[in-house]
């Protein structure tokens, strides 16, 4: 199958999915989720929908639960959307890229911060007091 037309259905598959998620899904469980992406199979059958979870572990694992008992849901308003003879099966997939890419910036910062040297402090900042500069125009003025 042509790669744009995956390409296109993919984008069509993640739009449904996080617009779904969003603004229609009334599961208390699913909550602080992102679609990160979708892939599609060549034959159109199969979609993974990836998804970044903000939470701890239970959260996540509990939310990811959620996204799977409403896929049904899901893929009839991307049937809707799509208008192909096979809507495809969607599986939700937790994304790591986010959480991962979160951590390595951790790690970049602290490796910058071990170092860099120390900030030495000046000896004698000079003092600005508040009768320089100010009036001495104004000092000639009758």
């Amino acid at each position: 199958m042509k790669t744009y037309r995956l390409a296109r259905v993919a984008e069509a598959v993640r739009e449904v999915a996080s617009e779904t998620i969003l603004f229609e899904l009334r599961d208390p469980r699913v909550k602080l989720v992102t679609v990160t992406r979708a892939e599609v199979s060549g034959d159109l059958q199969h979609a993974k929908v990836y998804v970044s979870i903000m939470g701890t572990d239970k959260q996540q694992q509990l939310t990811l639960r959620g996204l799977r008992h409403a896929a049904g849901f899901i893929q009839s308003k991307l049937a809707r959307r799509l208008q192909t003879r096979f809507t495809p099966t969607l599986h939700f997939v937790l994304d790591k890229g986010v959480k991962n890419s979160i951590e390595m910036t951790r790690l970049i910062n602290q490796a910058l911060a071990e170092s860099a040297p120390p900030a030495r402090p000046t000896e004698n900042p000079p003092a600005f007091t508040s009768s320089e500069g100010v009036g001495e125009d104004d000092a000639d003025a009758p």
